[in-house]
């Protein structure tokens, strides 16, 4: 297993950056996910660490060693694609041995490897088969399998479960996340699902523009986000933002509440105009208006099993809702953290 660290990489094309200078360091065994919406640059500073891409400038060094004009085959890592990329004339055995027979490696050996491989992700039942013939998850672990039978000291993925329906999602999120710590392989993932990234990352670097906005584990971006992008991108529904005193006051929607359900001496007390709900069996997303503040803008609150019923708070009417103080999160006018807690 290896360290990956990367120094104010970047990366233009037509004198676009599409990664504008990141910097990143992956310590041995972690499992770091790369989050941001689509066209942000994490899919090509992925690249560039398995050398499809070249960086523009910024070295590259993956476990101590600078590897800024090293191949890909030689760099020691492996990279799962989104689509997988199976040879549909391929058994899964012949997909899974591939990599091995390209480098050479003995006959002996590489059926050694491939049993392993298969065995460890448990396909080896499915070894006479073609990919026609897999479930989209069955080809998954075919395409992991490949990825690992060489034995890399980093795994990385490219969006590798967007191909799967919601309930399979699932199901592979903690698959994966199970066989990285079985294994304790340095791997950096790439999503745009924040629900991933959540669930999956040791600690998740949020990308936008081709750039780090904040590092930090899952914990430290949902409860204290760097600045308005990562707060309004990370969680479902997002942060509220309203602007507040020359800058913005943000907070989450599961932190707006009647006021009857806080007891705290600290809080903010205002009154909120429900406009519309949405019951979603363990919960109830309320969207309506803050009076004092811009009467356009949306503010939603997440009412917790308690109030899921809300029978008492109906479309049209003002109700007291309050925050408590450590809940709020304050942001400069250029939208950046101006206090922690």
């Amino acid at each position: 297993m290896a360290t990956v660290l990367c120094r104010d990489i970047v990366k233009t094309f037509d004198e676009v950056p599409a990664v504008n200078g990141i910097s990143l360091a992956v310590p041995d065994g972690e499992f770091m996910v790369l989050l941001g919406p689509s066209g942000c640059g994490k899919t090509t500073f992925l690249r560039i660490i398995c050398g499809l891409e070249q960086q523009t400038s910024g070295d590259l060094l993956i476990g101590g060693t600078v590897v800024n004009d090293t191949p890909p085959r030689a760099r020691g890592v492996a990279m799962m694609f989104q689509s997988y990329g199976l040879y549909p004339h391929y058994t899964v055995r012949n997909n899974i041995a591939f990599p091995l027979r390209t480098q050479g490696v003995p006959g002996s050996e590489i059926e050694k490897k491939v049993v392993w491989a298969s065995q460890l992700l448990g396909i080896e039942h499915l070894l006479g088969r073609r990919p026609r013939q897999l479930s989209g998850g069955e080809r998954q672990r075919v395409a992991l399998a490949r990825a690992l039978v060489r034995e890399p000291t980093a795994l990385l993925l490219d969006e590798p479960l967007s191909n799967l329906d919601a309930k399979l999602r699932a199901s592979a999120r903690l698959e994966i996340k199970q066989f990285q710590q079985r294994i304790g392989i340095t791997t950096i993932y790439v999503t745009h699902d924040q629900v991933e990234a959540m669930s999956m990352g040791d600690r998740i670097a949020v990308i936008d523009h081709g750039q780090i906005r904040q590092v930090g584990t899952p914990a430290e971006i949902y409860d204290d986000p760097a600045d308005r992008f990562v707060a309004t991108f990370v969680g479902t529904p997002p942060m509220n933002i309203v602007a507040h005193k020359g800058g913005y006051l943000g907070f989450r929607p599961e932190n707006v509440l009647p006021r009857d359900m806080i007891d705290d001496r600290a809080f903010t007390e205002f009154s909120f105009r429900v406009d519309r709900s949405e019951y979603l069996g363990s919960e109830r997303i309320v969207y309506g208006a803050m009076e004092g503040f811009d009467p356009n803008q949306v503010i939603t609150a997440k009412l917790p099993p308690a109030h899921v019923a809300a029978e008492s708070i109906r479309p049209g009417e003002w109700h007291p809702f309050a925050v408590r103080n450590s809940a709020l999160r304050h942001f400069d006018k250029d939208g950046k953290r101006i206090s922690r807690r």
